[in-house]
């Protein structure tokens, strides 16, 4: 008979060390899907002391209640699944609120192993844990380790796999009498033909009135009416609601337990992650901290080169890659070894031209993508990130907003995917609909190309224009938020947010790499798949066209002098708003001929020229998008009539800013930062809206929200460019005074009074 496959869950809070002790039992054994029937990450791994047990990593709770997504997917599991052992890990500098779980966990009738994780920390202060003592009033086996360090990690594996062959968990702990008495006949009447170690959990489930669980046992109403009797003796008995009844007497039963166990050295004394967040989370200083730690991210990923007497790895290592890698390797080296071929020209071109050309023009930001993914992994893993979430709630509920939305906001600086997914933590639907209508606001990793390009292109490499990209996003999603909460659609008290800080540790090198390779391979991949394939297709559009009535290569038509004549030019030249001496091959590509028109949507923020016009059409396909097809139709210059190679990468960046400077009256960079301000706050891309269109599960609220993204980009962009222009010269009248009533609409929005928040309750 052959031996069954042994299963182990590993359970514990949010910033318990659970992602770090996973990666240090699995190593390179891993396989990420979804739960079944929801958008939730699943990873699961076999251990690498035992390839034949596989452990399954829950999603972070604090908590067996069904109150997040999370929480459900886990409890079900936990439920359903059956797992051999849990391997509860628990945060030893924060016991009392972790062990709230483990005593949820023990209940439930399946072998329970607590790694007791962060001992060296404790220890390091001079606290003591007696181990034994609370091992055995939790009535399970307990093994110090340190994730971080990987002590102790091999043994808490083996001790999950003993118990789960051989061990069993008894929970130890009871409620008051009233309790204890109530659950009894809960027992009696509802689960006593259930397993004998799960009846206890599902009759305080019972008594809690938990909806999934009186559901799933399909109780007749003479039961439900029965057993609601004694839920009420308790409560009148003990003067509060069942639910805060066995959660209050949890943390009643937890203290007590610690009192005798639990000896600090320096009780009433600051510890250095409190010290350092009397600074960091100062009311007056937290923001300041933080703009700077944010400009000094994006100083290192996007700023200056250091090789013009900057910072900026990134664009250091960007530079190299756009001038050898996409230059000189890729479009000309490829055109160069398919010509020595004897390759067909329009083969060449489309693989030069098309394939390489746009592919590198995205590859090339990938170094300044990876150092920017650096950054923010070493930031999260540090302990910093939470700050974050814990000073963004301030100012967001200063304004009605609740802090749970900043968490989607954080996962979409990788990707806008995940964040929108990331919503379903959120109980409240209102604000739930409102975190995935402005999540995208962030700029996710898709969008960092067309920052990159922008600020290097056409501001020298400025770290402020980088770093601005970040909190314009920010600014959108608070701005957005205030005027949307003031309507009915979305009017309401914000959700509370409750969220435990982890104490400041050094980062772990392993998981940071982890993560920012993760990121940077999926944005690879992309390149790889999606920007291959929209490159052909916009080369295409950009090669062939309608010449004066003959359909080719526009390139080959145009060195036909029956095909272009004089009086042709005039005519190309009038309707692209150029002198004729600037008319080139590509202004007759079925991608002008189609882009032309639209770009008069794009004209009142500057940017009214076909080209970005395509670019920014083309991005909602994929961000990355917008420069493949830069790189595209910049690849190659034919103003003299032929095809010149490119010796270096940045000369393609030299006409694009150029070409901004020409259709804007000279105002080049006003209409790039408004170039790049609407793409940052438009639409996202096409599996974006895919996931706005899961979450929202509604047609009409999906095109509210990607019709809300188009608008308000587009208002912020004209605003931007018009009023702008009143500094920069060549003011609009009529663009000026449109502008300032949109500024005025919108500051009435933003301060008018809040009246819907006292007209309707969060449902």
């Amino acid at each position: 008979m052959e031996n069954k496959q042994l299963r182990i869950a590993l359970a514990g809070n949010p910033n318990s060390g659970k992602t770090t002790l996973f990666n240090k039992l699995t190593g390179s054994n891993q396989f990420v899907g979804n739960w079944p029937g929801v958008t939730v990450e699943k990873k699961e791994g076999k251990l690498i002391v035992d390839k034949e047990v596989v452990l399954t990593d829950l999603p972070g709770i604090y908590s067996l209640s069904p109150y997040t997504l999370e929480e459900v997917v886990a409890r079900n599991y936990l439920i359903e699944e059956k797992p051999d052992a849990i391997l509860n890990i628990v945060d030893a500098t924060n016991l009392e609120r972790n062990l709230y779980l483990t005593t949820q966990l023990t209940e439930l009738g399946i072998p329970v192993v607590i790694a007791l994780n962060m001992m060296d920390l404790v220890k390091k202060a001079g606290d003591n844990i007696n181990v034994k003592e609370l091992s055995r009033q939790l009535g399970c086996p307990i093994v110090e380790i340190s994730a971080l360090k990987g002590d102790g990690v091999k043994e808490a594996a083996l001790a999950a796999i003993e118990a789960a062959k051989n061990g069993k968990t008894i929970p130890q702990h009871s409620f008051s009498g009233p309790v204890e008495h109530a659950l009894a006949h809960i027992e009696e009447v509802t689960v006593h033909n259930l397993p004998e170690e799960r009846q206890r959990w599902y009759a305080i489930k019972l008594f809690e009135r938990d909806e999934k669980v009186v559901e799933s046992l399909a109780l007749s109403d003479e039961i439900k009416a029965h057993i609601e009797k004694d839920i009420r003796a308790a409560e009148k008995e003990l003067d509060d609601d069942a639910e805060s009844i066995i959660t209050n007497e949890r943390y009643i039963y937890i203290g007590q337990m610690l009192k005798g166990i639990y000896k600090k050295k320096g009780k009433g004394q600051l510890s250095a992650s409190d010290k350092i967040d009397r600074i960091v989370t100062n009311r007056i200083l937290a923001l300041p901290i933080f703009v700077v730690v944010m400009f000094l991210v994006y100083a290192l990923s996007m700023g200056t080169s250091i090789a013009d007497g900057g910072v900026s790895i990134g664009t250091f290592l960007t530079d190299w890659t756009n001038d050898v890698l996409g230059g000189a390797w890729l479009t000309d080296g490829s055109r160069a070894i398919l010509e020595g071929w004897n390759v067909a020209p329009w083969l060449v071109g489309l693989i030069s031209d098309g394939i390489f050309a746009g592919v590198g023009a995205v590859l090339g930001f990938v170094p300044q993508m990876l150092v920017l993914f650096l950054m923010l992994c070493l930031l999260e893993d540090c302990g910093y990130m939470a700050r974050i979430a814990f000073i963004m709630d301030r100012i967001f509920r200063r304004f009605g907003l609740s802090g749970k939305s900043f968490i989607p906001m954080l996962v979409a600086t990788g990707c806008g995917i995940p964040g929108v997914m990331a919503s379903r933590t959120i109980e409240n639907e209102r604000d739930r609909r409102m975190t995935i209508t402005t999540t995208t606001f962030m700029p996710c990793g898709a969008k960092m190309p067309i920052i990159g390009l922008i600020a290097g292109a056409l501001f020298g490499g400025s770290t402020w224009v980088a770093t601005s990209a970040y909190f314009i996003g920010v600014a959108a999603i608070i701005i957005s938020g205030v005027m949307l909460k003031k309507t009915k659609r979305f009017a309401g008290d914000p959700a509370p947010f409750v969220m435990e800080l982890p104490a400041y540790h050094l980062p772990a090198w392993g998981n940071v790499l982890r993560g920012t390779w993760e990121r940077g391979w999926s944005f690879i991949k992309r390149a790889g798949t999606v920007i291959v394939i929209s490159s052909i297709v916009i080369w295409f559009l950009t090669s062939f066209g309608s010449v004066n009535g003959k359909f080719g290569m526009v390139d080959d038509l145009y060195e036909d002098e029956t095909v272009v004549t004089d009086e042709y030019v005039a005519v190309v030249a009038d309707r692209m708003g150029v002198p004729e001496d600037e008319v080139e091959p590509m202004d007759d590509s079925i991608l002008a001929r189609v882009a032309q028109p639209v770009s008069v949507v794009f004209k009142p923020l500057g940017f009214g020229d076909w080209k970005p016009t395509a670019a920014t059409v083309t991005g909602l396909v994929a961000k990355e998008e917008v420069v493949a097809n830069f790189g595209i139709m910049y690849a190659y210059d034919d103003n003299d009539g032929e095809e010149e190679l490119e010796e270096n990468g940045d000369q393609i960046w030299d006409r694009v800013a150029e070409d901004f400077n020409a259709f804007s009256g000279g105002h080049g960079k006003l209409a790039a930062f408004a170039f790049m301000i609407f793409n940052l706050l438009c639409a996202p891309c096409f599996a974006a809206m895919g996931a706005i269109k899961r979450e929202m599960n509604s047609a009409r609220w999906t095109l509210f929200a990607i019709g809300y993204q188009c608008c308000f980009a587009w208002v912020m962009a004209f605003i931007v460019w018009q009023l702008g222009r009143v500094f920069a010269g060549g003011m609009n009248v009529v663009g000026l005074i449109l502008a300032l009533v949109m500024l005025a609409l919108l500051l009435w929005q933003l301060f008018k009074p809040y009246k819907e928040a006292q007209k309707l309750t969060v449902k």
